[in-house]
């Protein structure tokens, strides 16, 4: 009685298992790859740079550029203001910089004020537009800024505040910057 109860309860799970598989191969069945322009392993922040692909999507040309211009910008001051952060974190807990979270705020409050003019100097490191069936287009952008370039100008930014250069050891802040930089490889 036991072995037969065993088989059913295997076959019952066989049986639901299958239906499964064949439901989900059902919902992918229409699918079609897409590949989008710029994008890839040669379009990804790493060490050296940040990167950002940024897409725009308009019936005039030059609004789906500037579209995909802006949102590659804002994607990358967030990535940067993103890393930023943990280096501020990172360092202020290491190396004991103002303990105070006052420090950390306005150390990242200046480095934010630096990211944004920095954005000005982003590169364009490729640029695609592609024109729908519709006759729309589609732009896909991607820009970087270099990773020391921007450690080096909140440094500067911070060594002309009096009261964070106090605490502020430079070496010991890019030793931590470098070390999120290669967590990007």
């Amino acid at each position: 009685m036991k072995k037969v109860l065993l088989f059913a309860t295997i076959a019952l799970l066989a049986v639901g298992c299958a239906s499964k598989k064949g439901k989900q191969q059902e919902a992918y069945k229409g699918d079609v790859s897409v590949t989008i322009p710029c994008s890839g392993k040669d379009y990804q922040s790493n060490s050296k740079v940040f990167r950002a692909l940024g897409m725009g999507y308009s019936t005039d040309m030059q609004i789906a550029r500037s579209k995909a211009l802006q949102n590659a910008r804002a994607e990358l001051a967030t990535q940067i203001n993103a890393t930023i952060k943990r280096v501020v974190d990172n360092y202020a807990s290491s190396y004991q910089m103002g303990e105070e979270e006052e420090a950390k705020s306005k150390f990242q409050d200046l480095s934010r004020t630096v990211v944004n003019r920095e954005l000005g100097g982003t590169i364009v490191i490729c640029d695609e537009t592609t024109r729908t069936p519709e006759g729309k287009f589609r732009c896909y952008i991607v820009v970087e800024l270099g990773g020391p370039e921007v450690a080096e100008k909140v440094a500067n930014a911070v060594k002309a505040d009096d009261k964070l250069r106090i605490d502020y050891e430079y070496e010991k802040f890019k030793q931590t910057f470098d070390e999120e930089m290669n967590k990007l490889k």
